[in-house]
């Protein structure tokens, strides 16, 4: 059984204990996930969202940019240069 497959054929119930997980953090039965379990739990789940069809509003990750969408605010807007009017005498180097 390929990778594909095990997605496709996986129950609704263990896709939601996935997603479950990825947010808390941590198994149902308490155990902290290692960040490589994360890592495979969170393309498991994304994967299945595409091929389950899952609107996207659902998804994982989703962010609902609302009144921000199409403003200065919102990252998929590129910004005009405006370079020249920035005084760089009015910021400060923080170095930790």
């Amino acid at each position: 059984m390929t990778y594909e497959e095990l997605i496709e054929r996986l129950d609704p119930a263990v896709y939601q204990n996935l997603r479950r997980s990825i947010e808390l953090g941590k198994w149902p039965d308490g155990r902290a996930l290692t960040p490589e379990q994360r890592e495979i739990c969170l393309e498991a789940v994304i994967y299945y969202e595409n091929t389950h069809g899952i609107p996207e509003t659902e998804r994982v990750g989703y962010l609902d940019r609302g009144s921000k969408a199409g403003t200065a605010c919102d990252p998929s807007v590129k910004q005009a240069s405006a370079a020249s009017d920035v005084d760089p005498s009015q910021f400060v180097e923080v170095k930790s």
